[in-house]
């Protein structure tokens, strides 16, 4: 990839976040639409994170990462601390990759 095409897409998401600033001083959504507007950025994150997943070249796929996955969501589940949380899910993953 060329390095004038990686400005040009950071100068692009730059001036459209720059952009959708500037527009919301101006528009005003209704409080039920700034609700629903909250739980975007969520769906999306959870959609990113099946996909990458349980995603491989088309396929479902449940190996090491799904592993890792369910590890460290029971770790959340039961109130672990944030970075307990990481290494739990990154050595359950690890573990399975190992075997």
């Amino acid at each position: 990839m060329d390095w004038s095409l990686v400005m040009l897409l950071a100068v692009g998401c730059y001036g459209y976040k720059a952009g959708g600033v500037l527009a919301s001083k101006k528009i005003k959504l209704s409080e039920e639409r700034e609700r629903l507007l909250n739980y975007v950025a969520p769906a999306v994150l959870s959609g990113l994170i099946i996909t990458q997943t349980f995603e491989n070249e088309g396929q479902l796929y449940v190996g090491a990462p799904a592993a890792g996955l369910v590890a460290g969501a029971l770790a959340a589940y039961l109130k672990a601390p944030f970075p307990l949380v990481l290494a739990i899910a990154a050595a359950a993953t690890a573990l399975v990759r190992l075997l």
